[in-house]
């Protein structure tokens, strides 16, 4: 990678997996305009729906997500009826019946709440949606608790994709993120779902994490690639032990540097091609026959909180602690604490915290993030035929010279050199990293 690029790559920006992004988040928007947004569904479309359970049984040092150590089992079996009692919350402030056709369970560990935890939660959900035929059903589990049982179970449930967390295969550097996982477990956990009928499979890899190096990673790639996942998501890890405390046991000493972080995730890239995957935006892989690559190759890529996706609804209602919402208006994110959350919905109300609106410009400006995101190109006057954008624009000037992005007339292209720091030329449509970038990851 050039120089210039190098640059660019240290820049603090945004992931873009919303704009705008939660960190612009406030509680000025709340449960009311949740409550308005809810009751102004069009019933006719139907939407797709997040799952949050915050919960695993060890917590690892490089974790930056909203999750917890699960010590006792009462308080599991607490939040799992809080979720279903939100999702009844819920449905009662819906004009009507609506359909599901995405579901999605994150963590944590979903699997943490049981065949029956999840069983639970399904029925809930049965009673107070339409799931329409062949919906898709997707959950992220840890590849050391997939038994058989558990297997064959979300099979009975209409599970049809899985995310395994892989990480990273190196034993070095699953000791030093506190998570030991033997490639035995991974190779287990696929047999396991394979054989019980589930052949979606999605792996998580993560680069930037300590002790790797460019042959381990790209040794992990090509362990990883034996197993013929269908999509890979390969993030660049977040340091941020100020807000995250698990992150404090990671030694930063044996943290990469940006100058090669940025090599690792050249290497990523050009290892799973090699392999025969095509490369989806900035960091996820997928089969040439899978959806996903389908989508990006037809244009039909978007972006959401699970990050690339062939997911096009407008509306993704979340349930349980710390999820977000997207309305057409705008988001709305619930209380992150469990034991806050679990009393709200506890007193009948509900959860939503935190938000912001979405006005005709925040739209168009996020039309236009998205498109760079995804296609690596905004057509102005398709994606925000009302602003003018002249200053980003200007903004935009530094990297046209650099060779990073072209203007043509009102189209935005991201170039080859500048696929890597696209998050970049994206931020330049974004007025709210001006003031404070600081808040964001590096661009690599």
């Amino acid at each position: 990678m050039s120089d210039i690029v190098r640059r660019y790559a240290r820049l603090q920006v945004p992931r873009y997996t919303s704009y705008p992004t939660a960190a612009e988040f406030t509680p000025a928007v709340a449960s009311a305009d949740q409550r308005r947004w809810l009751r102004d569904l069009d019933t006719t479309e139907a939407v797709s729906v997040y799952l949050h359970v915050p919960y695993c049984r060890e917590l690892c040092f490089y974790c930056g997500c909203n999750t917890r150590k699960a010590v006792r089992d009462d308080v599991i079996a607490a939040y799992r009826g809080a979720l279903g009692s939100e999702i009844a919350l819920t449905c009662d402030a819906l004009p009507g019946p609506v359909r599901i056709a995405r579901l999605h369970w994150g963590g944590g560990t979903p699997s943490i709440l049981g065949a029956e935890g999840l069983a639970s939660a399904m029925a809930v959900l049965r009673r107070h949606f339409v799931f329409e035929t062949g919906f898709e059903h997707a959950i992220e589990l840890d590849p050391r608790y997939v038994t058989s049982l558990l297997a064959a179970s979300l099979n009975e449930l209409g599970v049809n994709r899985v995310s395994l967390g892989v990480q990273d295969v190196n034993p070095l550097v699953q000791a030093a993120i506190g998570r030991w996982q033997p490639m035995r477990d991974v190779e287990a956990a696929v047999l396991r779902l394979r054989a019980a009928g589930i052949g979606n499979l999605n792996f998580d890899l993560i680069y930037g994490l300590p002790l790797q190096t460019i042959a381990s990673l790209r040794k992990t790639c090509e362990t990883v690639a034996m197993l013929s996942p269908d999509r890979i998501a390969c993030y660049g890890y977040a340091h941020m032990p100020r807000l995250k405390a698990n992150q404090r046991l990671i030694d930063e000493k044996t943290l990469p540097g940006v100058e090669e972080r940025i090599d690792q995730a050249d290497a990523i890239a050009e290892e799973f091609q090699r392999q025969g995957y095509l490369r989806i935006g900035i960091d996820h892989f997928a089969r040439p026959e899978d959806a996903l690559a389908r989508a990006a190759t037809s244009g039909r890529l978007h972006r959401n909180f699970q990050g690339y996706t062939d997911d096009g609804r407008e509306t993704l209602i979340g349930f349980g602690a710390s999820s977000i919402s997207r309305f057409r208006d705008g988001y709305v994110q619930n209380v992150s604490d469990v034991p806050s959350y679990v009393r709200t919905i506890a007193d009948g109300r509900l959860a939503a915290a935190r938000g912001c609106r979405h006005d005709a410009a925040e739209k168009q400006r996020a039309r236009t993030i998205e498109s760079l995101m995804c296609a690596l190109q905004a057509d102005l006057d398709v994606t925000a035929p009302d602003m003018e954008f002249v200053e980003e624009l200007e903004l935009l000037r530094p990297l046209v010279n650099d060779g990073l992005a072209r203007i043509e007339g009102r189209v935005v292209t991201a170039t080859d050199a500048g696929r890597q720091v696209v998050r970049v030329i994206a931020a330049a449509f974004d007025p709210h990293t001006r003031d404070n970038p600081a808040r964001f990851s590096k661009a690599v």
